[in-house]
């Protein structure tokens, strides 16, 4: 299903925004390459990806455990590595990777496609 998002000029370059596609949280992106939508929850332990850094044009970065994605593919770059000790929680949380969704840009709107 397609949804309509909001004006491409609402999220700068090199910026993100969380927000609401029907039923669906998600994260849209603004990499120098166009647009990208993720899931809006970190795998880990679900902390905002809204509210994470983005990293070399290429990752989001979680801000509770520093877990990185690849915003593109949403693979993971880097599992949750902070504070020292989390990797004991990572035994029972696995890797594991972003579900992402195509973003189209239509005269200065944005749409996903889920």
């Amino acid at each position: 299903m397609r949804y309509e998002l909001c004006a491409s000029s609402d999220i700068p370059e090199g910026k993100s925004k969380a927000m609401q596609a029907g039923e669906t949280k998600l994260v849209v992106y603004h990499l120098s390459d166009g647009f990208y939508a993720t899931q809006a929850r970190c795998p880990h332990v679900f902390a905002s990806l809204g509210k994470g850094k983005i990293l070399d044009d290429k990752c989001v970065q979680c801000p509770l455990h520093r877990a990185r994605f690849d915003i593109r593919t949403g693979e993971v770059e880097e599992w949750a590595n902070f504070p020292p000790g989390v990797q004991l929680l990572n035994v029972v949380r696995g890797e594991k990777s972003l579900e992402t969704w195509p973003v189209s840009e239509v005269n200065g709107q944005l749409f996903v496609e889920i």
